[in-house]
This record gives structure tokens, sequence and C-alpha cells, in this order.
């Protein structure tokens, strides 16, 4: 018996790896994240399989679960939204599938902000501009934030953010981020990417929050801050295929 740990990608049942879909359709037990993910990815369930939406249950109600899958001999599948590595709260399940010797694998998913780059047409890292992405959140109610691991630090890199559960703290961000990035730099806000009603609005750090506001945008958004995000065409060209710049698979031609 064992737990798959399965990233559902952003809501697009079409981006699940094969390995996942392979797997959902053979687990006898089902556990999904019904709040972020879509009933569609888990349709494909075996039609006798006991499925379960876990968006209301607690920590200890699904370990239950795990446990009685685990005496009956049932393979699971424990699917999160996106990628599990990524704010999947899995590292808690682990250490107690660990104290109960229950065997458990994790399958990757598409991360959000991958998705979202996607939908927006868009890469995240542009020669000569930026070159890291920075996948970060805001505290709000949830847990917090290490001491050091704030806005401010991130964005004196000048990097691409990433920044989840903040549409509703998007004024702290703009307080921020503006002394570093300047008002006129290119946000974004991604709501619910993958889903049928996913909405893209791209903005500036001064007036990203109106344009959610009058979305009435509150939850289940991905925000992009960054000059990476600019649609401007002014940048280097990547040296990746530059003729002057020989690799290993492309020697310098030989002089004749």
């Amino acid at each position: 018996m064992k737990v798959y740990f399965i990233g559902a990608g952003p809501g697009d049942p079409e981006l699940l790896t094969l390995k996942a879909q392979r797997l959902i359709r053979a687990c006898p037990v089902c556990l999904y994240a019904g709040s972020l993910v879509p009933a569609a990815v888990v349709a494909e369930a075996p039609e006798d399989a006991r499925i379960l939406d876990t968006a209301s249950m607690t920590l200890d109600e699904t370990h239950a679960e795990i446990r009685a899958a685990r005496d009956a001999g049932y393979d699971v599948a424990r699917v999160h939204s996106g990628d599990p590595s990524l704010y999947g709260a899995i590292a808690e399940q682990i250490r107690r599938l660990r104290v109960d010797a229950i065997d458990y694998e994790i399958v990757p998913g598409v991360p959000a902000y991958a998705a979202a780059a996607a939908a927006m047409g868009q890469e995240l890292t542009i020669p000569g501009i930026a070159q890291s992405v920075v996948l970060t959140r805001m505290s709000m109610k949830s847990t917090s934030m290490p001491a050091g691991e704030t806005l401010e630090n991130f964005a004196r890199s000048g990097a691409t953010l990433a920044i989840h559960l903040g549409v509703r703290a998007l004024r702290e961000i703009e307080r921020q981020l503006i002394p570093h990035y300047g008002a006129d730099c290119p946000a974004a806000v991604v709501y619910r990417v993958g889903w049928p009603d996913q909405m893209i609005l791209r903005g500036t750090l001064s007036d990203i929050r109106g344009r959610a506001r009058d979305a009435k945008i509150t939850r289940t958004a991905l925000i992009l801050v960054g000059p990476a995000l600019s649609e401007a065409q002014d940048f280097e060209d990547s040296a990746l295929y530059d003729p002057e710049m020989p690799h290993i698979l492309r020697p310098r031609p030989r002089k004749t």
C-alpha cells in the first residue's frame, strides 16, 4: 500500500501528467483538496473508489482515512493543487505517515506560477533584466513568515516575484515594493489560472490593486511583479543560440 501525493496542476485537467492521471485512475481511495482542485481532475477515479473532498476536513480526519486505506490494503491518491512541493502542506502529512510506517511517493505537477506565465504568454527570466524567480507568499492569517523572508528583502534583488496568498494584501505589497521596483513596474494578478473562469489582470504596482478591486478578486489569485513582465522588446538575445558563443553541442567552426 502506498500514498501518492499527486500534483494536479493549477486546475486544467489536461495539465495533469500522464503518471498523475494513471494513478488517479488506479487508486481505490482518492482524497482531493476540492477548494483548489476541480472535480474534473478526479473524475476518472475508479467507479467504486472512495472519493473525498478534504476542503472541510482536518489533518486528523484525512490521516484517519489513510490509515483505514492502509488497513484495507488500498493505495491512496492524495491530490493537491499545483505542485506538492510549493505550499502543499504535505510535510506534516509525511511526518504522520513516517510515524505509522506508511509508504508514500510524490508526483510533481505544474505549479501555478508556470501556468500563469504560460497563460500570459510570458517568460519570467529575460536576459539582462531578470534571471531569478522568487516564489513567496504573504502571511495574512496563515502561517507566519520567517523573519528574513520579507518582500523588501526579495525586492532588493530585482528578481521576478511570484506572490501567493496576497491579493487581499495588495496595499501592503505596493508599500513594500514600490520603493525598490518603482510605481510603474509591471504587475499582474492571475485569478484561478487553468479554470474556466480564469482571469488575467495586467497593470503596474501603482494601479493593480484598483484593477483587482474592480474585478472583485479576493482569493485564489497569484500576483506576479517585476520588470521582466514588461511587454517592451528592448532586451538582449540569450547567449544560448548565439553563434559567437560556442558550447559542447555547437562548437565553433574550424577556420579553413
